[in-house]
This record gives C-alpha cells, structure tokens and sequence, in this order.
C-alpha cells in the first residue's frame, strides 16, 4: 500500500477525502484549498505595510474612497489567527466623516482551526442588534487583497477578566470572583439562549447550508472533523476510531436546529468594567447549525471552569453551578435540556478538541506554517489529558448509558 505524504497531498487523495467525509460546501472549500496549499511556503513574518497595503486595496475594491489608515498595530491572544488594529479616517454610512477604531482578523499559512472567514463574517453581522457583537464591514475570503483570507471588524471596548483575576491559556478557567459572577452569569445564559433561538431561515448567512433531515447536521460535523483527523494525524489512534464509530451509531436527531457558536465560554467575550456588562461575543469562526447540546456541553467542560471557594462547588466556565445554568437556560430559550443529548456531545467536543491539538496542531508545527509555534507545540503536550477526557465520556455513555452525566 502506497503511504500518504500528508505534507504534499496529492490530488486524488484529496479528492479521495472529499468523497469519503462530505461536508457543507464552504467547508469543504476551505479544507481543499487548505491542502492544495499545504507544500507552499512556510510561514514567515509579514511586515504591517503590507497589511497596511492589503487593507488599502480590500477598501478600494469595496468603494471606499477618501480615506487614510493609521496606527497599525499587532495584536496579541489567541493560538489560531493573525489580528492588527488600526485606524480609519473616512465617510462612515449615516455617520460622515470619522475615524474608526478596526481590526483585521487574518489567517496564517495553515491554521489550528481552518475555517472560513466569510462564514464568521455573515454570522457576526446576522447577530448584529441581538446579541452584542463587534461591527463588520468587510471581507476578503479568498485573500485576493490580502496574503491570506481576512475579515475586518470593529475593535469591541472592554475585557475578558478582571485585572486581579487569573486565567489558563486562551482564557480557560477565568477565575471572575465572587462579585462579577451574579452579575455576568445571567447574561452569559441570556445571549446563550438568543443564539439558539435565533430565526437562521430568514437570516443573510448563504455559506451556511440549510439541514434536510434531522441528523443531518450531526453527519456534517462527524465528517468535518473526521476528515481534519485523516488529513493531519500523524499516527493511528485507536480511541480516536472507537470514538468516531461510536458517534456514528449514535447520532441523536436534532429536535430544535439552532446556531452554535462553537467556543462558547469564558474568555471569549468582553465586557465593560464601569457597568460589568458584556459588550461582545468574538470568536465566532467554528459557528455552525446543529444541536444546542454542543454549546451546553462545551459550555459545562471541566477546562472552561474552576471549583468555588468552597473547594466543592464546579463552577461552569466560572460563573455557576451546572444545575443552575441548566435551569437558567431552560428558563430562558424555553428549550430543554436532555442528559443523553450532553453525553454524545461530550463525547463529540473531547474528539474535536484532539484533532485540534493533537492532529492539527502537530501538522501546522511540524510544517512551520503558523505564527503561534511555540503556543501551538505546548497546546499539543495537552492531548494526552484530552484523549482521557475522550476515553472517561466514552466509557460512561457504552457502560454506564442510564448516567450518562
């Protein structure tokens, strides 16, 4: 048998991929162009000029004129994308001459989570006026402007922790303290609930394909992912295949299609200290239609939070305990939440999180194509903790199925 050379994939074998594990299409176009690149050029520092430059022409492209962009500046956080801030002087719609405090949100050569810049760009902008979110204006999703597909927003006031308070890697564990929780962990189930309940029919998200039958979504996922495992991995897993074939025969049909957000947590929004109200939800590249149970059960992951200072309490994504985030989110959407439902999610977001880190990651470092690398080869020392985190739900949903939590 012939070995596959993942770092210089083939075309037949890609297109062996696409046949085997079908995925929405913008899905799919973004992870074919991901491997029709991937013997190109490593990584290797842009200058800000020629994202200054970048900006210019996505501008032009999009008619605006009369402008100047200044104070291009990097931004740091984050293990997955590219991001400077800068200013813009312009004639801003229904506003007039201004200046804009924006944001350029840019892919690296390969990254830890290949996604579509249009989709993130289309759900941001359906949210716009919901929940908060930052302002869109524009994108390239083909990098046509840009070196890499890029999408610009406006730069969202406010913070993800306190100062005195302490965070794991990319926010994980934020510990809020005991006076920030009551008043941010109620709306952290209210923007949660909005999310789900959210009118997508009618919405101006056309990269985002519409479910024909109940566990279609489910089979998009378990392809998408499945499919990011055969291309990066560079080592069989055998728990990784029993997961995989377990969710297979699984699925459980989706009652309610809501949109996910994905990375739904502590860590991923701001808010405003003077009046300690979230001011924006970021991070919103993995949204997708699906089950609510997947944010519910990422949301109540063990790494999302911390014990209270009972030393007892598991306070979900630092902000309450998970009964009474269930009861809020009950309360709020009007939609239920099943045991079953979160224990096959649980399952499902453990598998993504180690094709994450320990597929993903060790390709993109391996082949030097992200600006993150030392970030990225410590994320992969974590998927030993992950794949036991897979094993333990694994376990509790083949022999223990009547606890499933």
């Amino acid at each position: 048998m012939n070995r596959i050379d993942k770092n210089r994939p083939d075309p037949a074998w890609i297109e062996d991929l696409r046949r085997r594990f079908p995925c929405e299409r913008e899905i799919d176009r973004v992870l074919t162009r991901k491997l029709h690149r991937r013997s190109g050029p490593a990584y290797s520092p842009i200058a800000i000029n020629t994202l200054v430059q970048g900006i210019d022409a996505l501008l032009r492209k999009n008619s605006v004129t009369d402008f100047r962009i200044s104070d291009p500046r990097w931004l740091s956080g984050g293990a997955s994308k590219i991001q400077m801030a800068f200013a813009l002087e312009w004639d801003a719609p229904d506003v007039g001459r201004t200046s804009t405090d924006l944001v350029l949100r840019m892919e690296p050569p390969e990254s830890i989570v290949e996604t579509s810049r249009l989709r993130e760009f289309q759900i941001i902008k359906a949210f716009t006026g919901r929940i908060p979110v930052p302002p869109t204006y524009w994108v390239d999703p083909d990098g046509e402007c840009l070196p890499h597909p890029a999408i610009v927003y406006g730069f969202a006031q406010g913070v993800t922790k306190p100062s005195n308070a302490t965070s794991g890697v990319s926010g994980l564990a934020t510990n809020l303290g005991p006076t920030l929780r009551p008043l941010l962990g109620p709306q952290f189930v209210e923007h949660l609930a909005a999310i789900h309940c959210f009118d997508w029919r009618s919405a101006d998200i056309d990269a985002f394909d519409k479910p024909t039958h109940p566990t279609q979504t489910v089979e998009w996922q378990l392809n998408w992912w499945e499919r990011l495992w055969n291309e990066d991995a560079n080592e069989d897993v055998p728990l990784m295949r029993l997961a995989m074939a377990w969710m297979r025969s699984n699925m459980p049909a989706v009652d309610h299609v809501s949109m996910i957000h994905g990375d739904y947590r502590t860590g991923n929004f701001l808010f405003t200290e003077e009046d300690n109200r979230i001011s924006a939800w970021l991070d919103w590249e993995l949204a997708h239609l699906g089950d609510r149970h997947e944010d519910l059960a990422y949301a109540t992951n063990v790494a999302c939070g911390h014990l209270a200072e009972d030393g007892k309490t598991f306070l979900i994504s630092g902000l309450m305990s998970e009964a009474e985030f269930y009861a809020a989110y009950e309360r709020s959407s009007g939609l239920s939440v099943d045991a079953r439902r979160l224990a096959f999610y649980r399952i499902f977001n453990a598998y993504k999180a180690v094709v994450i880190t320990l597929a993903t990651g060790y390709r993109i470092a391996r082949n030097a194509k992200t600006h993150q690398d030392i970030l990225i080869a410590w994320l992969m020392g974590v998927s030993g903790p992950l794949l036991e985190q897979l094993r333990d739900a694994l376990d509790r949903a083949i022999n223990a199925p009547d606890d499933p939590v």
